[in-house]
Formats: C-alpha cells, sequence, structure tokens
C-alpha cells in the first residue's frame, strides 16, 4: 500500500524547519522556471476540482465544551448561561453560532462520542490517529492517511498533500515522511523560512550537499540521506511552482477575508478553500485555546465561539456556492469535550465520556443529530461512537475503501480507520 516518498514534499526524519530553511533559502528567487510547471494542471482544472475528494480537519485544541454548543442542556443545573437557537439543519445549537446555524443542513452532529482519553497528548493522538498512544509503534495520522489514499485522484498535484495551518499537527507514522504536514501560517507563509541566499550559491550549495550524500546511497543505516537527497531535489520544483499561488491568502477580495473573519483563523479557513480549489486533499486548520477550566463562559461568548462561528460558517457556504462542498469533507471535533458539572472556577474541566463532534460535505448527510446524551449531559443514552468510527464514515464518504490495510513497520497489518465502524446515519 505504499506509495514512493519521492515526492517534493518528502521530508525525512529529524527535518526540522529551521533545518528545512537552511536549505531552502533563496529558492524563491528562482521564480523564473515556475512557467515551465503548474500549466498542465490548470488544463480541465475546473472538472478536475469537481471529481477530487479532500478533507478539512477544523481542530480545536484543549478540548472544547460541546455541551455549551453542539448539545446544549438548557434549564438544568449542567446547562450554562447560553441559549439554543434553531438552525437550517434539524437540531438547535448555541446562539453565539448563528452563522454556522444557517449552514447546519449541510452540517451533522455526532452527540454520542464516547472515548477513554481525557489527557491532552494522549487525547489528541487518540483523535488524530484512532489508536491510543504505543512506544512500540508510531501509527499515522489521518491526515496522512487520508493525504495516502487521495493522492491518486491528482494530476501533477506539486503542493504537499497534507498542509497544516496555524499549528502542528500528528505525523505520518509508518506511512513515512512523504505524508507528513506541511505546516504553514494562517497567511500561507512556511514557518521560519526566510530566502536570502542568490540564485547561484543556492545550487552550488545544494550541488554540493548532493555530493555528499550520494556518498551515503547503498550503505547501511543510508535511507535518511536518501530521503533528505529527495528533499533538495523536488525542493526547488516546488518552491518555484505555479501552484504555490494557492497558498497568498493575501490575494483574495478585502470582501471575503472579512466574511471569513480577519483573525487568524478565519483566514486559516479562508487559506483552507484555496488549497481545496488547488487540489490538495487533506487540510488541518488548528484553533487552539479551547481548555477553559475556568471563567469558560466569557471566554467562550466572547472570543472563542464568535471567531469559530463566522469562519465555520463561511467555510461551509463558500465551498458550497463553488461546488466543492460535495467532494470535500469537513469534519470538526477536539481532543474531547468538558464536564457538565460546572466548577468552583465558573468552568468546566477534561471530560471524554459523553461529548460532540461535527461532520458533513464530503459525501456525508448533513441536517442531522446522531446520538443522544442524557438529560445532564453526563452520560451517552445511544450507541457510542468513537474517533475510529467517525474516521471510518468520513472515508467511506470519500469513497475510500474500509478494507484497506497497511503494514507497519514491525509488519502488523493495520486497517484504515483503526477498524471502525459506520455511522449509519451519516451515509448517503
Amino acid at each position: 500500500m505504499h506509495r514512493p516518498s519521492n515526492l517534493p514534499w518528502a521530508t525525512p526524519a529529524g527535518m526540522t524547519r529551521r533545518h528545512f530553511a537552511k536549505h531552502m533559502a533563496g529558492a524563491s528567487m528562482m521564480a523564473g522556471t515556475a512557467a515551465l510547471m503548474g500549466n498542465s494542471i490548470n488544463v480541465h482544472a475546473e472538472e478536475m476540482r469537481k471529481n477530487q475528494k479532500s478533507a478539512i480537519l477544523l481542530w480545536m485544541g484543549g478540548g472544547p465544551s460541546t455541551i455549551d454548543m453542539w448539545d446544549m442542556k438548557p434549564g438544568t443545573a449542567t446547562g450554562g448561561p447560553f441559549n439554543p437557537i434553531s438552525t437550517s439543519g434539524d437540531m438547535q445549537i448555541c446562539e453565539h453560532m448563528p452563522e454556522t446555524a444557517k449552514q447546519m443542513h449541510n452540517l451533522s452532529v455526532v452527540r454520542s462520542m464516547s472515548t477513554r482519553e481525557a489527557d491532552h497528548n494522549r487525547g489528541r493522538y487518540y483523535m488524530h490517529t484512532g489508536y491510543v498512544p504505543n512506544p512500540n509503534i508510531e501509527h499515522p495520522g489521518y491526515g496522512s492517511v487520508l493525504a495516502h489514499e487521495l493522492y491518486g485522484q491528482r494530476d501533477g498535484l506539486a503542493i504537499p498533500p497534507f498542509v497544516s495551518i496555524g499549528g502542528a499537527s500528528t505525523g505520518p507514522g509508518f506511512l513515512g515522511m512523504a505524508w507528513a504536514p506541511f505546516s504553514v501560517t494562517s497567511n500561507g507563509q512556511i514557518r521560519n523560512l526566510k530566502m536570502q541566499l542568490e540564485e547561484r550559491r543556492l545550487l552550488q550549495r545544494m550541488a554540493a550537499l548532493d555530493v555528499i550524500e550520494s556518498g551515503f546511497i547503498g550503505r547501511t543505516r543510508a535511507s535518511a540521506a536518501t530521503e533528505h537527497q529527495k528533499v533538495l531535489k523536488k525542493t526547488l520544483d516546488l518552491m518555484t511552482s505555479e501552484q504555490m499561488k494557492a497558498f497568498k491568502v493575501d490575494e483574495e477580495p478585502e470582501a471575503m477575508k472579512e466574511m471569513y473573519g480577519t483573525n487568524r483563523f478565519g483566514q486559516g479557513c479562508l487559506l483552507a478553500r484555496r488549497l481545496v480549489e488547488a487540489s490538495v486533499p487533506f487540510i488541518e486548520v488548528d484553533l487552539g485555546g479551547w481548555d477553559n477550566h475556568a471563567g469558560i463562559f466569557p471566554t467562550l461568548a466572547d472570543t472563542k465561539l464568535p471567531q469559530m462561528d463566522k469562519a465555520m460558517g463561511a467555510l461551509t457556504a463558500d465551498l458550497e456556492q463553488r461546488g466543492l462542498l460535495e467532494n470535500t469533507a469537513i469534519i470538526w471535533m477536539g481532543e474531547f469535550g468538558r464536564t457538565p458539572r460546572i466548577n468552583a472556577g465558573a468552568g468546566r474541566d477534561h471530560f471524554a465520556r459523553a461529548w460532540s463532534c461535527v461532520v458533513g460535505g464530503g459525501g456525508l448527510k448533513g441536517g442531522l443529530a446522531v446520538g443522544e446524551t442524557s438529560s445532564d449531559g453526563s452520560t451517552v443514552e445511544s450507541e457510542p461512537f468513537s474517533s475510529e468510527d467517525l474516521m471510518a464514515t468520513v472515508c467511506r464518504g470519500l469513497g475510500i475503501s474500509l478494507e484497506t490495510t497497511y503494514t507497519s513497520k514491525n509488519g502488523r497489518p493495520m486497517k484504515i480507520a483503526g477498524g471502525g465502524k459506520l455511522i449509519r446515519e451519516l451515509i448517503v
């Protein structure tokens, strides 16, 4: 199942952003060759985009309080001060999410998520991979898995197939560094990368490094040198590709920027739409700051929910208007939810037993509230769903076979999406 890693975005193990920048400096000055790249991908581009599947993960780092957002309990001791509002779908959500409410006919809430990892690091790993951390194996994140499976639909894609915006994501594990997340800021800048060398000196340095690394090829433990050499041979193609214009979110009209919100998350979601248009299979956009053990209600009402709502609502509407939503899955989730009990600091603590995720687009049914929690939100009262189940359902919507099996480096067969079961209500 492994594709060769001679891809323009491949980065060997241990390749840091600083290391990357060191060898990349000055590449942008070679833009004169860009016209040689990218012309073929523009042919029939509109039709290609409509037939290609993508996914956007909106990652809410810190553990968002889904009881205050997607599965409200008004009038109860655990319900908090917010009121529910009607939506364009068959559910109510928080009053502080009016723009998303307009798009809920395209999105569905899974209210019966029930997991066991209530630690930030373990929960993040589990929700990104479908596996609990294991010292003997590094599992690939869902971004790497979906990029790996959807990449075959692309013709001439020079941009990395997995782009992480505004924050780091989980790595590719045993799939290999060809499927690692390519990290950029919300304005499309490669982190810590400054182009300072002139073209001649850059080519001299790359040639010298190529000679050195070629000497390691064929030797024992030379895989890192081989992978690193592939990076350097492909890097200039990437950095001078016409497709890199997709990262120039500043070129969007001011009205479009305002529609998404001019904060980092809003512009990150706008960049995600541009990357879908450029045929990138998987994009993750980070919005942290949800670890609200104290003062949760003003934090949600004044900052977190308005930022999230504007961007998420705009992204969903924009994708639909451009004819891209049907083939683009939107996944909203964090590592867990927060306790129904409101603590003495007027916050909520970590809670993985009963919480919500949101999915839509990508061949899945919208407008539904799937699953049910108890009247106080403390337990799941219907069929519980896991990270594996959620991702298996997304895979089905995107046309990826759930029989797909990988082999880890220690020889173990690993089913895609951890062998999760489908959330049948969401299957078209």
